[in-house]
């Protein structure tokens, strides 16, 4: 894999788990045009190893440095287009369009377009002691890439306009209250914690996982009728999948399965 300037990408074989590490601590991991794009072509880098199968299980999505997981978008590039409303491929969207789960884990700020990204995220963990917060109305505007339809659609719409009219900041453990992260851990806890869930989500059949992310992506735009009549038909079609084979023959032969995602 090619080295990106603002990105780090890593991928367990083993595992199959990949992990994108935003790299610009100096600027506390802030959203400029070249990570937003890093991000993609991280993701891109990390699905390229699917080249028979499912390789790619889960991707957990990090941030170096102590202070900030991303302290929103960089000043320096502050305009609409700057903070991604512009962009041909909304990096919000191609988080949310991946294939494979993503796992947010939070530690430190983790404000404006950094909130956004995490909530643009499959599952979202953070730290106790993590400031997450829309604070684009105390500067005039809104949250451009998506952040109050996924906090919306995550955590409702009154707590999407308390959160974006206020511009309040608030804790990991009150996001934890709002329902917009699944779990929040003490800092030294954190990683282990979510290196375990990345563990035990890669260990499940990785067609099913991201059907599984797809139907609760399109719970939130269509009724449950026809919500239920797509995972009816992408349940016979998993039916018929190598993956589905091998599950229900390692039940019965009472071992742990080895999918191969085909």
């Amino acid at each position: 894999m090619d080295e990106l300037e603002t990105v780090l990408v890593d991928f367990d074989e083993n595992t199959g788990i990949g992990t994108l590490t935003l790299n610009r601590p100096d600027s506390m991991n802030a959203l400029n045009a070249q990570l937003r794009s890093d991000i993609i072509t991280g993701l891109e880098q990390l699905e390229s190893h699917n080249t028979d199968g499912v390789s790619l299980r889960v991707v957990v999505l990090e941030a170096a440095g102590e202070k900030a997981f991303c302290a929103g978008a960089d000043v320096n590039e502050f305009s609409d287009e700057a903070a991604g409303g512009s962009s041909e491929r909304p990096m919000t969207k191609f988080i949310r369009d991946f294939p494979a789960p993503v796992i947010a884990k939070v530690h430190g700020y983790c404000l404006g377009g950094g909130l956004e990204t995490i909530l643009a995220c499959d599952l979202r963990y953070a730290s106790t002691d993590s400031t997450l917060g829309f604070p684009e109305a105390d500067l005039g505007i809104i949250p451009g890439m998506g952040g109050i339809q996924y906090a919306s659609a995550i955590a409702g719409p009154a707590v999407a306009n308390e959160l974006a009219m206020t511009a309040k900041r608030f804790s990991g453990e009150e996001a934890d209250s709002y329902g917009l992260v699944n779990d929040t851990f003490e800092r030294e806890d954190l990683d282990e914690e979510v290196e375990e869930l990345a563990e035990t989500i890669a260990s499940k059949a990785p067609l099913a996982v991201q059907e599984v992310k797809k139907s609760t992506q399109l719970s939130t735009q269509v009724g449950v009728e026809e919500g239920v009549a797509h995972d009816q038909q992408v349940g016979e079609l998993l039916l018929a999948t190598e993956d589905a084979s091998e599950g229900m023959t390692a039940f019965a032969e009472k071992r742990d399965p080895e999918f191969e995602g085909k």
